[in-house]
């Protein structure tokens, strides 16, 4: 009987999981194209990256849970294998040792993760969704246990005839039942959710296949390793072609998003590190960016996400909202909230920090998708909530936030008699000043770093009245039109000089600088541009002896690392290097590096103001209370004004350009102490 049904069941299933492969591919090639065709040979090398992008790319994020990173490579790692082999030898009826053996092993290993993945799930954590997913573990446990014994046989262990003696056709249909359970499994991940109204009652096995093409053919590849073995980090948002006049301006539909971002929505296994990572969740606003992607996926099969299993957003009840591929994401004017994909506040509770992107296991970019959003609203409907609308007509009419004159730029330096670019034409240093420079409160971070750098003896200049807003702001909140605009200027006008690299204390001009303004230079022309944060350009000035500090006398310290620095950026260290030089030794937050909580200055977020049960940076100063320090110390404007707005704060706030200024003596560069050593270094440095 066995030998009957077995290859019958395993083809039959096979044949369905072709099925809703074929189907699924379908739907994600409703998105737009992206990049040129890929065509068979980029197909081929595009698959041909998976086992290195899943085996080593991916380990640093996965490993970040060692339980469930253990876990899964015996379950899923004994699933593919065990599957490939149960075909082989009881579908193509390839038995014998030096199969069997294998297949026990994979079918083994598999059952064993099936024990601690239902470990895991009993109760589950709140970030991890249920439904589908409570029944994963028990199907995979009856699969690899089904598969385990009937494989006895094939090695010699039991006959076939001893295995019928002791449950006769009982036990063959129960062992046949197993397999079914686990290949049902399969095949609902893969055929399921396609009918409307069930979008997101596929089944957990969907991730596997999706994931699977999601890093091969990832829309930011230079993420993964590169064949020196190092990874880029890819931040920089995709620019809109303003001048198609066909083109939608940002994405209305789910039909809207490139092929590639439905295959990331696809992708997501819902394990919920995303939703814990996020700040906007945390604090109670309407966001949940793994529902947000199960959002998507409900859109692009068409239904309702009353299936939906796992937290919501927050204030948002399950079960209200549906959408189709062809349908508005966001309920326009003349819907009522609830009858699209989300609701508009859910998109603008987003401060663009990244936390969701650097915790998921599959890289999925939730940011890109949520800035294709805003873009519509704001770029075809003019829907920005808040100061939004006023804030963009600022930037239109003053090429600054504030709507402050432009030519107010150097007031507060008035007595520092700033070198200029348009007097000097050429410096080793461009200050670049960022909107900043019209803050009372970020105008002493400025005048601490110029009194560094003039200590430091570095040849610096400012552009002055001639430097406009980067378009950082304006990029976040969709308007990617005020973007270009104010980004071809600032172009125009640094190719009119020379200067060898740009440092500002501004993470978000710093990224923007350096990341975002390469993708409209024009053709030929040069604009590269070596950027830098006032922190790493102070390291550096300590390393080559140009700068030297008295001891530290103050209190507990802690460093808050700014998103547009740390996780655009990578650069975590050198803000603590300063910090050290001056003799202090860093109490860090719970969560720091990497994992550090947003201050909720970033994305506009602090300009559409969407309400929640608690402010974010009431929370992260609550980070700060908990380490126990006097002092935190950030290198931020927008962390500063953040931080500084907690009314019950308990630490004071400083730029690390005002800690080095106070702590500033004669360096040996202007005594003449100097080594030989030392002056090759500071050369260096320039």
């Amino acid at each position: 009987m066995l030998e009957i049904l077995l290859p019958v069941l395993i083809v039959s299933a096979l044949a369905l999981v072709g099925i809703g492969a074929v189907r699924r591919i379908h739907l994600w090639r409703q998105g737009r194209r992206e990049g040129p065709p890929l065509g068979l040979w980029g197909v081929l090398r595009g698959l041909s990256r998976v086992p290195r992008r899943y085996m080593v790319d991916l380990h640093h994020v996965v490993a970040r849970d060692r339980y469930i990173a253990r876990t899964h490579v015996a379950t899923a790692g004994g699933f593919v294998a065990a599957a490939v082999l149960a075909l082989l030898v009881h579908g193509l009826g390839l038995d014998g040792p030096w199969l069997g053996w294998p297949l026990l092993a994979a079918s083994g290993a598999m059952f064993v993760g099936s024990l601690f993945v239902a470990r895991r799930r009993r109760p589950p954590p709140a970030r991890l969704s249920r439904g589908a997913f409570q029944r994963l573990p028990k199907s995979l446990m009856a699969f690899s246990l089904s598969v385990f014994v009937i494989t006895l046989p094939a090695i010699g262990l039991f006959p076939v005839a001893v295995l019928t003696a002791w449950g006769g056709g009982v036990l063959a249909l129960l062992l046949c039942a197993g397999i079914v359970w686990g290949l049902a499994e399969l095949v609902v991940g893969m055929t399921g959710g396609m009918r409307v109204g069930r979008a997101s009652r596929c089944g957990p096995m969907k991730h596997a296949f999706a994931g699977a093409l999601h890093l091969a053919f990832h829309r930011r590849g230079e993420r993964f390793s590169s064949a020196r073995g190092e990874g880029v980090r890819s931040t920089g948002l995709k620019p809109l072609d303003l001048d198609d006049p066909g083109a939608k301006l940002g994405v209305e539909t789910p039909a809207d998003f490139t092929w590639t971002q439905r295959l990331g929505f696809d992708a997501c296994v819902q394990c919920g590190r995303c939703e814990a990572a996020c700040p906007a969740f945390a604090a109670g606003q309407p966001l949940n960016p793994k529902k947000l992607i199960q959002d998507m996926v409900i859109g692009m099969a068409g239904g309702s996400d009353a299936g939906y299993a796992g937290s919501p957003h927050p204030g948002k009840a399950v079960g209200e909202h549906r959408g189709s591929d062809h349908g508005p994401i966001v309920a326009p004017a003349n819907m009522q909230e609830g009858q699209a994909l989300v609701d508009a506040d859910t998109l603008w509770s987003c401060t663009t920090c990244r936390a969701c992107v650097e915790e998921c296991p599959m890289m999925i970019e939730h940011v890109d998708a949520i800035v294709d959003m805003r873009r519509f609203l704001t770029l075809e409907h003019g829907n920005t909530p808040g100061k939004g609308a006023e804030v963009l007509d600022n930037l239109i009419a003053t090429d600054n936030p504030g709507g402050f004159d432009p030519g107010a730029r150097l007031h507060w330096a008035a007595d520092l008699n700033l070198p200029r670019m348009s007097e000097v034409g050429e410096a080793e240093v461009l200050l670049w000043l960022g909107d900043g420079a019209f803050d009372m409160r970020n105008q002493r971070t400025l005048r601490a770093l110029v009194k560094v750098l003039r200590a430091a003896q570095v040849d610096f200049a400012v552009l002055g009245d001639e430097e406009r807003d980067s378009g950082d702001v304006a990029r976040r909140l969709g308007d990617e039109a005020t973007f270009q605009h104010l980004a071809r200027r600032n172009i125009a006008t640094l190719s009119r000089y020379r200067f060898r690299r740009i440092v500002t204390c501004d993470p978000h001009s710093f990224h923007v600088l350096g990341n975002e303004y390469a993708d409209l230079l024009p053709e030929g022309q040069g604009g590269d541009y070596r950027v830098l944060h006032h922190s790493t350009f102070i390291a550096e000035l300590y390393d080559a002896g140009r700068l030297s500090f008295a001891p530290w006398k103050g209190g507990r310290v802690t460093y808050h690392d700014p998103c547009y620095l740390g996780r655009y950026n990578g650069e975590f260290e050198a803000p603590r290097r300063v910090l050290r030089a001056l003799g202090i030794e860093v109490a860090e937050m719970a969560r720091s590096g990497f994992r550090s909580r947003c201050c909720g200055g970033g994305g506009g977020a602090p300009i559409t103001d969407v309400p929640g049960k608690q402010r974010i940076p009431d929370m992260r100063m609550g980070d700060v209370r908990e380490s126990g320090a006097a002092l935190v110390a950030v290198g931020c404007p927008q962390c500063t004004a953040m931080l500084e707005g907690v009314v019950d704060a308990t630490a004071e706030v400083r730029d690390i350009a005002e800690l080095v200024a106070d702590a500033l003596v004669a360096s040996p560069a202007s005594t003449g102490d100097r080594s030989q050593t030392q002056e090759s270094q500071a050369a260096e440095v320039l």
